[in-house]
């Protein structure tokens, strides 16, 4: 790795951390820059997941006081982990072609459920009406699904929770994006076990990227709460679908 290399990665960490912390999606800032430095792409994606770690820690810090208190939340954890760990388990040992063909519709899926949130609520149900089993039992779907796509790639995971989320959690939207941090941040720990055990992890790249996302972080985290839920709104859909046609670009070139 040469200079021009480090600064790349130094740039593009640390606008990851702050995208990943804000709307998530950062991942598609830093995997194309190690890509760039000559990585293939497995590798790289690898590197990548282990990378952005410390930035999700920082997210998890700069939001944790607007995380919600209560068992409800830490329940989703152990979901979390299991789902991580398939995805990381099919990403090593599976073809992923099929995968990135279906990657840019469920991103772009996502982000359209986030934008007519209001009109699906109306056809579903607000969150205050569903019952508690029903609610559970679909944040924990939504959860294993988001977890098995973090473990296996991991761009605009942020995306998909905060959708998915925002639509059967009846509460402020930081509120939804700080849970996206913390159940990125545990996407994040888990894939960095299983890819530091079992996979092709340039640690070189990996020691310039994951400091910067650790500042961009924080950064990401502290203006999040100070923007309005609409604009906030606005920001994720934008930059889920700019995500998810530039996925569906990529897999169809």
């Amino acid at each position: 790795m040469d200079l021009s290399d480090a600064a790349l990665l130094l740039a593009a960490g640390l606008a990851a951390g702050t995208v990943n912390a804000v709307a998530g999606g950062g991942s598609l800032i830093t995997f194309p820059a190690l890509i760039a430095t000559g990585l293939p792409p497995v590798p790289a994606n690898v590197t990548n997941s282990v990378s952005v770690f410390p930035g999700y820690v920082a997210s998890v810090a700069g939001s944790r006081m607007d995380l919600p208190r209560g068992r409800q939340l830490w329940i989703l954890l152990p979901t979390t982990v299991v789902g991580t760990g398939i995805g990381c388990l099919l990403l090593l040992a599976t073809p992923a072609r099929a995968f990135e063909l279906v990657v840019p519709f469920l991103v772009l899926g996502a982000t359209a459920v986030l934008a007519f949130q209001d009109p699906l609520r109306r056809l579903v149900g607000h969150p205050a009406d569903l019952s508690p089993r029903r609610r559970t039992v679909t944040v924990q779907a939504m959860v294993a699904v988001g977890s098995v796509y973090g473990g296996y790639f991991g761009a605009a995971l942020g995306v998909m929770l905060v959708a998915c989320l925002a639509l059967v959690l009846d509460t402020t939207l930081a509120r939804v994006s700080a849970v996206k941090n913390l159940l990125s941040a545990v996407v994040g720990l888990t894939t960095l076990v299983v890819f530091a055990l079992f996979g092709p992890v340039q640690w070189a790249a990996v020691a310039v990227v994951a400091p910067a996302t650790l500042v961009g972080g924080y950064a990401g985290a502290r203006l999040l709460r100070r923007l309005p839920p609409v604009v906030l709104k606005a920001i994720i859909v934008v930059f889920g679908t700019v995500i998810g046609l530039y996925l569906l670009w990529r897999a169809l070139r």
